[in-house]
């Protein structure tokens, strides 16, 4: 998957230290700064976030012939970079941080400026690509002409994602999404309020007005509202979070909307995975933890297909745990079997028994849920990435195809009655148990609920 990221790049400068005195001069802190860092920002961010991510990236943009550029075009080694000429300074961004905490910021370069023009080259990028990213932040390239003409043609084959800018152009008729922030959304809508409620009415105006696909208000902490074809707006919760920088948290989310939307997952369902991993790039340092090695990510699929999730974690280097069953009835053995089963790797996938399998093990009165259920029932959980549901009598069909690098089953087995395990150990993969919790199955649950009626 080629994809195109449009857009104006910024260099973002990084000083953090400690405060432990106030100036003698004002009542206001005296940094100590212990670290400088120099990343790209803007476009150039989203770029960095998804060459990081393992996808082939082409980053079209403007840009200077100054300092700060050259310093982009060495942070920005990942991408392709389609460049002309800005025709004004780099702007720079620099950010003072405390202990965690924000002190102040400087803009530099960032005045009114004429729109950039675009080169053929430009243009000839974005055509080509299969998933583009329109990161405006409010430099003008996004109001060129002939840029947007050929991104409206674009809007109409091939998903196209815009992340507005308060200052920037409107977007293109026709992208798949549009990704403004709440108070983005609200400005822009002319609409007052605050939380859920403001950012629905703000959502339908601007759809409508910008005849997107789906518009997605982004709340930071309390997640997203997705209103797309079916006219209700739908709450995607964000998991609790402990981040003490939230710069790139938009970014994170609109790039990952984009992969999913150019993998052919529904809007909402990229949305939710898009609000998944902005939490946890914030959990893991935001823009800071790009400094370091790239660490294994808790990943989660965003649907049923777990082949997805293994993608993205062999990308990431992380390691895959698989388990199965039937999961008819979810109860409290399930749950803590899970639970101890995702704390082995970096993601959990969950194969599951087809209803036609089920009936072939259990007999004719089984299973009690349909597949379908269960599978939801399963994604409900937090420890579970994905599942995979098999036809067969045995899951090594499906082990075959995800290769999990850990397989785990209760402590009642043993290797004899795993005839799997010879599978298993011919990648290279591990068996391994966790705690088994008698008392509890499916079978029990079910003969309880039947003498309550």
């Amino acid at each position: 998957m080629d994809i195109a990221v449009v857009g104006d790049v910024l260099l973002d400068r990084d000083l953090r230290g400690g405060a432990r005195r106030l100036s003698p001069d004002a009542p206001v802190p005296v940094v100590g700064v212990g670290t400088e860092e120099l990343p790209a920002g803007g476009a150039g961010l989203v770029a960095t976030l998804l060459s990081r991510d393992g996808h082939r990236v082409r980053l079209v943009t403007v840009l200077s012939d100054d300092a700060a550029a050259g310093q982009l075009r060495r942070e920005l080694a990942g991408a392709e970079i389609v460049a002309g000429p800005s025709g004004a300074p780099t702007p720079l961004q620099t950010r003072v941080r405390a202990h965690s905490q924000a002190v102040v910021r400087f803009a530099e370069g960032c005045g009114d400026f004429p729109a950039p023009d675009v080169t053929d080259g430009m243009l000839a990028a974005v055509g080509a690509a299969d998933v583009i990213i329109v990161a405006d932040y409010g430099r003008g390239l996004a109001a060129n002409g002939r840029l947007r003409e050929l991104l409206e043609r674009c809007a109409g084959q091939v998903p196209v994602v815009w992340d507005p800018h308060p200052a920037g152009a409107e977007p293109v008729p026709g992208a798949a999404a549009v990704t403004p922030n709440l108070s983005e959304a609200l400005h822009a809508a002319g609409v007052s309020g605050s939380g859920p409620r403001a950012a629905a009415a703000a959502a339908a105006e601007l759809r409508s007005r910008w005849r997107s696909g789906t518009l997605v208000v982004t709340l930071g902490s309390q997640g997203a509202l997705v209103l797309g074809e079916g006219g209700l707006p739908q709450a995607v919760p964000a998991p609790r979070t402990v981040a003490g920088d939230p710069c790139g948290a938009g970014d994170r989310f609109a790039a990952s909307l984009a992969v999913g939307l150019g993998r052919g997952v529904p809007a909402d369902e990229a949305a939710e995975a898009a609000v998944r991993d902005a939490a946890d790039f914030l959990a893991a340092g935001g823009v800071a933890s790009l400094r370091g090695v790239p660490a294994p990510q808790r990943l989660r699929s965003g649907g049923r297909d777990a082949l997805a999730a293994v993608q993205r974690v062999r990308e990431a280097g992380g390691t895959v745990v698989a388990t199965g069953g039937c999961f008819d009835l979810l109860h409290a053995g399930h749950a803590r079997t899970l639970s101890a089963a995702r704390r082995l790797g970096d993601c959990l996938l969950g194969c599951l028994d087809s209803d036609a399998s089920v009936r072939r093990l259990k007999g004719e009165q089984r299973p009690i849920m349909t597949q379908q259920d269960r599978a939801e029932l399963l994604l409900s959980l937090e420890c579970v990435d994905g599942v995979f549901i098999f036809e067969e009598d045995t899951p090594e069909a499906a082990l075959d195809r995800l290769r999990p690098d850990i397989w785990v089953k209760g402590g009642d087995y043993t290797v004899d009655q795993l005839p799997e395990a010879e599978l298993v150990r011919s990648w290279g993969g591990q068996i391994m148990t966790v705690p088994y919790h008698p008392a509890r199955s499916t079978t029990r649950l079910a003969e309880a609920l039947a003498k309550v009626g």
